[in-house]
């Protein structure tokens, strides 16, 4: 890979990442950003040995969850929240503060779920990883993907038709 595909790689992926991480993290933008910044240098800095052996998403995606899994093991914390606590129209500019609150309960909902499926819901529904992806980018067997998608659904449904959130 030269690295101009690395360049065109990444701003294909860039979007996508940013994406993944923020609702990874809470709603935590900074640390998102932070984590993504970590892990597209870590990705430029090995960049010759990506041996194409899968997409380069999946590549740059399982180096963010190693980058975000290295951050919680850490102690870093969000910086005080969750996506329920967040008002409608953060991080969202002023054409999408709408589409923000409407999803603000889904937000929530994902923010509760167990890590294993907030992560494979995340890039199933959000990233349209196939789940040998998310087998890829998780290190988790396919069948154990397939299961915390299922739990997640099981999950989401249940705290989506509770009036508590």
């Amino acid at each position: 890979m030269t690295r101009e595909q690395f360049i065109a790689s990444v701003s294909a992926e860039q979007e996508s990442l940013r994406r993944f991480l923020c609702v990874l993290c809470g709603g935590d933008r900074f640390m998102a950003d932070d984590i993504a910044q970590e892990a597209l240098l870590k990705a430029y800095l090995s960049f010759t040995r990506f041996e194409g052996r899968s997409r380069f998403g999946t590549w740059l995606f399982r180096i963010a969850c190693n980058c975000f899994y290295d951050r919680k093991k850490q102690g870093a914390s969000l910086r005080g929240g969750t996506f329920a606590d967040l008002p409608a129209s953060e991080g969202f500019s002023d054409e999408e503060s709408d589409a923000g609150f409407r999803y603000q309960k889904l937000y929530a909902a994902v923010d509760e779920l167990p890590e294993n499926e907030k992560v494979a819901v995340l890039l199933f529904y959000m990233e349209d990883k196939s789940v040998k992806e998310i087998s890829d980018i998780t290190g988790m067997p396919q069948v154990t993907v397939r299961s915390h998608l299922f739990r997640a659904r099981k999950h989401l449904k249940k705290f989506l038709s509770d009036d508590s959130i």
